[in-house]
């Protein structure tokens, strides 16, 4: 879990600076290169998403670290979920915006399936979705970064610790 973690990270970050530098570059090239690469993490962030929830239907929840009160406790599955609930959304409503532009989505040269019909009013409204999703998941990553922080430096529970790779021997 640890390393789908930060697989999950690199691909999110990877997907937003690629998207964020479209924006900053002229060359049309260039531009549809790094469109590639965005979709491409975005996919990837699919893929993880379904060996995440694999991996814990597997070997089912993690007991919780420490003795966290029920109301941390409530709050982070709460955000949990919706973290989980947005790393299967945008990267669907990415496809899905696709297919509604009229080109379908490829992970590394293969075609994926259409989920929807070409149609420039429905693009429009996923798009609108898709980054409407994206600030909402930036959000709860901070959330999420700065709990992992509280954690480590104001309770000092060894939560931070349990999610960090560890060295090898």
């Amino acid at each position: 879990m640890v390393v789908l973690h930060w697989l999950t990270l690199f691909c999110v970050v990877s997907a937003v600076v690629l998207i964020l530098l479209r924006d900053e570059v002229a060359g049309r090239a260039v531009r549809q290169w790094l469109l590639d690469g965005h979709r491409h993490f975005g996919v990837l962030v699919l893929l993880l998403f379904v060996a995440r929830v694999a991996l814990r239907i597997r070997s089912g929840k993690l007991p919780p670290a420490g003795n966290p009160s029920p109301f941390i406790r409530i709050a982070a599955a709460l955000v949990h979920a919706a973290l989980y609930a947005l790393l299967l959304a945008l990267p669907v409503l990415g496809w899905a915006l696709n297919d509604a532009l009229g080109k379908p989505a490829h992970l590394f040269g293969v075609a994926l399936p259409a989920l929807v019909s070409a149609d420039e009013d429905l693009a429009d409204e996923l798009l609108a979705w898709h980054q409407d999703a994206a600030w909402l998941l930036l959000g709860l990553v901070l959330l999420h970064a700065a709990a992992a922080l509280w954690h480590h430096f104001v309770l000092r529970d060894g939560v931070l610790r349990t999610m960090l790779p560890k060295p090898r021997r």
